[in-house]
């Protein structure tokens, strides 16, 4: 079992950035992907960006390619999401989430972090 730990979140005017942190532990593989997703209020979660976390290939939603990006440290056990040029849109609770290549869902999820974009 994979347990994910997010931080980062918070209140930040539009036009600013943000960085979020995930950091990992427990049964972590290099041949995990790693996920950023987001739900807001009334809506449904929503994937953001993925990560391939032995190549560092990544992959993005159009809503945010171009503002977001997925990285991972190695060394810390760690993913982030840069989030620049933030919108109100934006606003939600941000989490992080782990899958395994051979599993179609992620199956193992952070508690998540509130972002909230003050226009």
């Amino acid at each position: 079992q994979v347990q994910l730990r997010e931080s980062g979140g918070g209140l930040v005017q539009a036009g600013g950035s943000l960085r979020l942190s995930c950091v990992t532990s427990g049964r972590t593989s290099s041949s995990y992907y790693m996920g950023w997703f987001r739900q807001a209020p009334g809506k449904e979660r929503e994937f953001l960006a993925t990560i391939y976390w032995a190549t560092g290939s990544t992959t993005y939603a159009s809503s945010v390619k171009g503002r977001f990006a997925i990285s991972r440290d190695n060394a810390k056990n760690t993913v982030y999401l840069q989030m620049n040029s933030l919108k109100p849109e934006d606003t939600a609770v941000y989490y992080c989430a782990a899958r395994r290549p051979v599993d179609s869902v992620y199956k193992s999820w952070g508690q998540g972090t509130q972002v909230t974009v003050s226009s």
